[in-house]
């Protein structure tokens, strides 16, 4: 166990998670955080130690509130209640703390529409918690609230476009599985949801705790820039252009071969010039952008699975000319080393 302590965490006093519902929630977005924080509970015992963790159900009125799917949750408080608690600082002020969860929706538009009462109850409590954590969709709650205003969000990537459309002073990043910014979080689509949990219970107990929940959900620890919500591969198999797409398989196929502008343009049996924009045009990033996110996404799957490859032989593999022209480059995309990641991701067996 890591010797993690944070000081919202007295000890017999867990964190209050307030798990946020109304009529079609995405059900998989509500239960999979609610099971991180309940493996975390149980990790604790073993260990010796209390609960770190009481999660609550609540709605704008208490009883059954009906997910997507045929599962409904049962909310044992309301907004107003949650709403007097924090007024009042009771659990929250001095105490262990208290987190506000808002789960996303399929239909997040209509639910906006119908929920001013939401939005503004969001925008009273959000000062007064910890934590105000928006999950997918959910993240049109706080930036309808005008809480993420100035500040970098995730959402889910078909309303990505739509978030930044309509709330232009949010900086959406549309790739990230979670964001954290201060006190704000937010996450990609469904299962992101138990991305942020994972790294909401590392923030508050440690690593260690947070890979032995992450092995019992058989989930990869992940964290923001070191996963995105899609991979090159599958971008490239959203291209509609054939000889683009062609391209980006080449490049995805034969990471280790050089790839100058001129010969990838060759490839597509085009001018450099008009090769540039139509591949800007038909996947939104350059091709050497899209080069450098293939050689990444290569070399994280090597250090992800291959513990004992040298990381002058990863940098090889990928078509780097160098370790260190590895190391500047995921500095540069991830925010840490080859090596830290590795440490991070790389395989159970390693640890």
């Amino acid at each position: 166990m890591d010797n993690h302590h944070p000081h919202r965490h007295p000890a017999g006093q867990p964190h209050r998670i307030d798990l946020v519902v109304y009529p079609g929630f995405k059900a998989l977005e509500a239960v999979g955080p609610m099971s991180v924080f309940d493996y975390a509970n149980v990790h604790l015992q073993q260990h010796g130690r209390p609960d770190g963790y009481a999660v609550r159900v609540v709605a704008a009125q208490a009883g059954a509130v009906q997910s997507d799917t045929l599962m409904a949750l049962t909310a044992t408080h309301t907004l107003a209640q949650l709403e007097q608690q924090e007024v009042a600082g009771e659990e929250c002020e001095g105490g262990p703390g208290c987190t506000v969860v808002l789960v996303g929706s399929r239909n997040i538009e209509q639910v906006l529409a119908a929920s001013p009462d939401l939005v503004a109850w969001a925008a009273r409590v959000a000062p007064r918690v910890d934590r105000m954590i928006a999950l997918c969709s959910g993240s049109f709650f706080l930036a309808a609230a005008g809480l993420l205003d100035g500040h970098r969000a995730a959402t889910h990537w078909s309303v990505a476009a739509l978030l930044r459309q309509r709330y232009p002073a949010i900086d959406v990043d549309p790739d990230a599985i979670y964001v954290r910014d201060g006190p704000l979080w937010t996450s990609a689509g469904v299962t992101a949801g138990i991305d942020l949990a994972l790294a909401l219970v590392e923030d508050d107990f440690g690593h260690a705790l947070a890979l032995e929940v992450a092995r019992d959900l058989v989930m990869y620890l992940k964290r923001p820039g070191g996963q995105s919500q899609f991979s090159v591969q599958l971008a490239s198999q959203g291209t509609a252009h054939r000889d683009i797409q062609a391209v980006q398989t080449w490049i995805v196929e034969n990471l280790q071969e050089p790839m100058p502008l001129p010969a990838l343009a060759a490839r597509a049996a085009m001018s450099e010039r008009h090769f540039r924009r139509v591949f800007v045009q038909e996947t939104g990033q350059t091709p050497s952008a899209f080069v450098d996110a293939a050689r990444l996404e290569g070399a994280r799957r090597l250090l992800e699975s291959q513990a004992a490859l040298p990381l002058k032989t990863v940098a090889a593999r990928v078509g780097m000319g160098s370790e260190q022209a590895l190391r500047q480059l995921f500095v540069r995309h991830v925010g840490v080393t080859p090596q830290a990641y590795r440490e991070r991701f790389g395989g159970q067996g390693r640890r």
